[in-house]
């Protein structure tokens, strides 16, 4: 394992009855790096990351998580990973305060009182460490859940889907937080749908239907999907998109706002397939692929793994 990987796995697998749920998937993340973790639901995120902090074991695969054995040292890996869950799995009826020292009784923290007022003051919950955890909003419920995670002093961190249902400021502070933590030197590997947040990530994997599709730096996964863009604004677009669709060439016509981006991997061939549409009342001018448009593609492209 390289010397600056918290996490170096090759080949993990994972199956459920005849369906290959994470076929052989390969992921290296360095110590400080904020890593996302993106494909659409049902595409293998969780069941990855639950493989990695040994709530599930591989079927297949080897390698390193913080230095243990993936398959061998999953009790230790567990000692030193944080797990956020999608759903919030804290006790409604306890306060934050309770809460938090509940986590640090399960993990035996020393100093526990200590480290529970810590945790509080750093991620700013001391005004509402009364209050019950069922009373919270959804952002105050992701920082008593960032606490938890926190608390035992993990030296990686696992998030799955952290801001699902979180306004756009708790979004834009949790990230804040999340990059002050990676400065300090915590790993983190985040599943996201939101494409700002991706765009925030040091590295992005891209998973669908089981198999990884896609990784490196944005510019990276944008350049290996190799897509040709183009927009176009004008009158009735959602017919235009319709007529586009059939063309040959034409891989995908997305509603992007006011316009419409229309790409393909195959530059010539869409170039052809639009000539007929360029005329007034549309505007037409090639633009540089961005990631979601990357993304699209990765999904349109994939096999179904729950297909025979």
């Amino acid at each position: 394992m390289n010397a600056e990987s918290a996490i170096d796995v090759r080949g993990m697998t994972k199956r459920f009855g005849g369906r290959t749920v994470v076929d052989h998937v390969d992921l290296q993340v360095h110590t400080g790096q904020i890593y996302g973790f993106l494909g659409p639901n049902g595409s293998g995120k969780t069941t990855f990351l639950r493989m990695l902090c040994g709530l599930l074991r591989a079927d297949d695969g080897s390698g390193r998580v913080l230095g243990y054995d993936v398959i061998a040292e999953s009790d230790a890996i567990k000692r030193e990973v944080g797990y956020m869950t999608q759903r919030f799995s804290f006790w409604e009826d306890l306060s934050i305060e309770e809460n938090l020292d509940f986590v640090a009784r399960m993990y035996a923290v020393k100093n526990r009182r200590a480290t529970v007022r810590e945790s509080i003051a750093q991620l700013g919950l001391a005004g509402r460490k009364k209050q019950l955890a069922g009373e919270l909003s959804g952002g105050w419920k992701q920082r008593l859940a960032l606490a938890a995670c926190l608390i035992h002093k993990p030296k990686l961190l696992l998030l799955d889907e952290p801001t699902a249902g979180v306004d756009p400021k708790a979004r834009r502070d949790f990230w804040e937080q999340i990059h002050q933590l990676s400065a300090e030197g915590l790993t983190f590997l985040i599943t996201t749908h939101y494409m700002d947040e991706a765009e925030r990530c040091h590295r992005l994997a891209y998973i669908s239907f089981g198999k990884l599709l896609a990784d490196g730096s944005v510019d990276d996964v944008i350049a290996q999907v190799g897509l040709t863009t183009w927009s176009v604004s004008g009158p009735d677009l959602p017919h235009l998109a319709e007529q586009l669709r059939t063309q040959p060439g034409v891989q995908q016509a997305v509603a992007f706002g006011n316009a419409l981006h229309v790409s393909s991997d195959d530059a010539t061939a869409l170039k052809q397939a639009i000539a007929p549409f360029q005329h007034p009342p549309y505007d037409w001018r090639e633009i540089p692929s961005g990631l979601e448009d990357a993304f699209i593609s990765l999904m349109e492209g994939s096999k179904d793994n729950f297909t025979p």
